[in-house]
């Protein structure tokens, strides 16, 4: 008997198919009923089904990872998958997968699938008969033939080249006859990937579909063209053709590369910007442009969405951007203390338009956006700002996977659209009705580094002090003072959560001369010293 596999995180499907099909009389034997991947997968490395029925969305691991994760164990493995309507198209362009069949579950009926578990017995016995093993040879074959040749040309692009004609046999091996012909590399760049990876239940999940989506549009044209996955982001495109004075292979590689864009647009939705290289008469000169383009993460990060561009040489060192920081940081602190989203996204877009104009190094332009926000964070008042970041270790994290300036820009854009978005409620947040107390509490706030007295504030917004005063406190409910010492005292406790600064130096940061004036007034505040709340 065949072994069945069936997952689906829709227990009436599970139970329906579990109890309407008669497995046994049809030569099936069901090993097992999961309710999502992760529970398939764990059975699976126990025992390996004939034939896995699932889902493509289950929670923990969804049904294309299933399936790819199972085929690598077993290629010869079939497949159906479960989707419903609005998933049916994707399925099908999406993730060529080898699967067999696609069954809607809008529609779904028993009959139909005991039709196909029919066929398949069928093809299965078939191929009993004419010899299992060397039918799952083959298709150990076809499916490792992806990471025969990514390991290939990986190897080729980052370890030593010690013999040419040794790495022009493996090439051979894998379709790409260099020496006999010129190749003309290109590399591609997955746009916005993170949000892209946020889509896929894995990386590896994504680098498949990809590459059979890839490997699909390329075997339709007659520009000879093989494709490799580098990396989850990146992939590798060698055209191999004769040079000739009649034709430009230049046109021909950026038409190839648009239907490329095409594919993956239309079946995973996904956007790919290309650089493309220069024609390469041997393995040295290859090696070398593959290298290249790999590398070339300056021109990569000031490439467009969807952009097609030639390899550009190195740009000389641009000026020093942190010269401008003071004046960056104080336009955005401004811009967001005004509480207008636009005003702060227009400051945004005048510095990332700078950056893209003299092309800094894109970790030079990385490091210094980083910075404006930490420190913005930091100089901020996080009561009235605080929808303005995450930790500083997830700001880490979110910037490294930047790839371009244009996802720098949108990253920088939403942190502040955010935090000017807070600022603008900060006064109605404290119970201010009267924009001269909402004026007063935005003061207050951006000047929370040092001294600030009431008669200040009053001469600020153009009020006799004692009139500023009292309509302070019948608007707030709390005096002038009162008020600036909570916002000291909550800034402290930020200051005291997020950074590794001494007691001493937030006493400092905050405008107060006096240590243990700064401590007794914290412990009135907060109910502890600052050394017990840091704990």
């Amino acid at each position: 008997m065949y072994k069945v596999m069936l997952a689906d995180d829709d227990y009436p499907v599970l139970e329906l198919l579990s109890e309407e099909i008669d497995w046994e009389g049809m030569g099936f034997r069901l090993m097992g009923a999961h309710g999502n991947g992760a529970s398939a997968w764990e059975q699976a490395q126990e025992e390996m089904p004939d034939l896995l029925i699932t889902d493509i969305g289950m929670p923990e691991m969804d049904g294309l990872e299933l399936t790819a994760r199972l085929k690598e164990l077993k290629p010869g493995l079939r497949t159906v998958i479960l989707s419903c309507h609005d998933e049916f198209q994707y399925a099908r362009q999406a993730v060529r997968l080898s699967v067999q069949e696609y069954l809607l579950k809008d529609t779904l009926d028993p009959e139909d699938l005991a039709a196909l578990l029919r066929r398949f017995k069928a093809s299965m016995d078939e191929e009993r008969r004419a010899g299992w093993e060397r039918s799952r040879l083959k298709a150990l074959e076809n499916e490792t033939r992806d990471l025969r040749k990514e390991r290939t040309i990986r190897n080729f692009v980052d370890q030593p080249l010690l013999s040419p004609e040794k790495w022009r046999q493996e090439a051979e091996e894998i379709g790409l006859r260099v020496g006999e012909l010129s190749v003309l590399p290109a590399v591609g760049f997955i746009d916005r990937y993170a949000q892209v990876r946020e889509r896929f239940s894995s990386g590896r999940t994504l680098r498949f579909a990809v590459n059979n989506v890839a490997d699909e549009m390329l075997a339709g044209l007659e520009l000879q063209g093989q494709h490799v996955g580098y990396d989850e982001r990146t992939s590798l495109f060698l055209f191999a053709y004769k040079p000739s004075l009649k034709t430009n292979v230049y046109d021909q590689v950026r038409e190839a590369l648009r239907g490329v864009q095409s594919a993956l647009s239309g079946a995973l939705k996904i956007r790919m910007s290309f650089v493309i290289g220069t024609g390469c008469p041997d393995v040295p000169g290859l090696r070398r442009q593959l290298r290249e383009l790999v590398g070339g993460t300056a021109q990569r990060f000031y490439l467009k969405d969807g952009e097609i561009a030639m390899k550009a040489p190195p740009e000389p060192a641009a000026g020093d951007l942190f010269a401008f920081y003071d004046r960056a940081s104080t336009e955005l602190r401004e811009a967001i203390a005004g509480g207008d989203a636009s005003v702060a996204e227009a400051a945004a877009d005048y510095w990332i338009a700078q950056i893209g104009r003299e092309r800094y190094g894109p970790e030079t332009a990385k490091d210094w956006t980083l910075k404006l926000v930490l420190d913005l964070k930091l100089k901020l008042h996080s009561l009235a700002f605080g929808g303005l970041l995450h930790s500083a270790d997830t700001l880490h994290k979110e910037i490294g996977d930047l790839d371009s300036l244009l996802e720098l820009r949108d990253w920088l854009v939403g942190h502040l659209r955010a935090a000017a978005g807070s600022a603008g409620k900060a006064g109605s947040a404290a119970g201010a009705k009267r924009a001269d107390v909402k004026e007063a509490c935005k003061y207050v706030s951006r000047n929370l580094g040092r001294r600030i007295a009431l008669e200040e504030v009053a001469d600020h917004l153009h009020l006799n002090a004692s009139y500023f005063s009292r309509l302070f406190k019948k608007e707030l409910g709390v005096t002038f003072i009162e008020y600036v010492t909570r916002m000291k005292m909550e800034r402290a406790k930020e200051l005291l959560d997020q950074t590794s600064h001494t007691v001493g130096e937030i006493c400092e940061m905050l405008g107060y001369d006096n240590q243990s004036y700064f401590i007794k007034t914290f412990k009135a505040h907060a109910g502890s010293t600052p050394a017990e709340y840091r704990g």
